[in-house]
């Protein structure tokens, strides 16, 4: 692997910031569409969709910005701990407007930020490996000081994500690390921080994502 590049503090703060704002356009466009419908009709059964509408979308945008201010946001002090309940809160909001089907096996206990943030920036790479849906198992194995995080990824075209290559590893050299780009990247980023290795391998229809504390 080629040396590890890392981007700018302002650089990396603004294309995370441009990711959060592209997730959250289109359920915060929708309300609008809905809040529009609900001016120009009298239609009980239009203004019914359009009020099912807006509730929908504002939900969605809730569970991703819920899920984003733990995955990309300080979530705490330095050197804070995050409660892994949390971490799986947010995911199944989030993951219940998404196409795979979640299942979490976790310990409810307090694990250092960075490896919680890590966990979900993989469950992110692990919605990629599936893009026509299926289920995603979330495994933290104990333990919870030295974790491993293996996220089994099974459906139909289950494929490693090509940001395994040279994103999550952070071999940048020569690549422009853009909004969508700059989510695996970070993934990379945090394992390197937690003192841990990622890898992702195809086994049939499923690609299983580990996370291992680096000795």
């Amino acid at each position: 692997m080629s040396e590890v590049l890392e981007l700018q503090a302002h650089d990396l703060a603004a294309l995370l910031c441009s990711r959060v704002c592209h997730d959250i356009i289109s359920p915060v466009g929708a309300i609008t569409n809905g809040l529009e419908v609900l001016d120009e009709n009298d239609d009980e059964e239009t203004r019914g969709f359009a009020f099912e509408l807006i509730r929908k979308s504002a939900t969605q945008a809730s569970a991703k910005l819920q899920f984003a201010r733990l995955a990309f946001g300080a979530a705490g002090s330095a050197g804070a701990e995050i409660d892994l309940g949390d971490a799986e809160k947010v995911a199944r909001g989030l993951m219940a407007n998404e196409k795979p089907e979640l299942s979490w096996e976790a310990p409810r206990a307090l694990m250092g930020k960075n490896r919680v943030k890590l966990l979900l920036n993989l469950l992110l790479l692990a919605g990629n490996a599936i893009p026509r849906g299926g289920s995603i198992k979330v495994e933290v194995i104990a333990p919870v000081e030295a974790p491993t995080f293996r996220l089994a990824c099974t459906g139909p075209s289950a494929r490693v994500p090509a940001a395994f290559e040279k994103l999550v590893p952070g071999d940048i050299a020569g690549i422009t690390v853009d909004a969508h780009a700059v989510q695996p990247y970070y993934a990379g980023l945090l394992a390197r921080l937690s003192g841990m290795r990622v890898s992702a391998t195809l086994e049939g229809e499923m690609v299983v994502i580990l996370a291992r504390v680096v000795t």
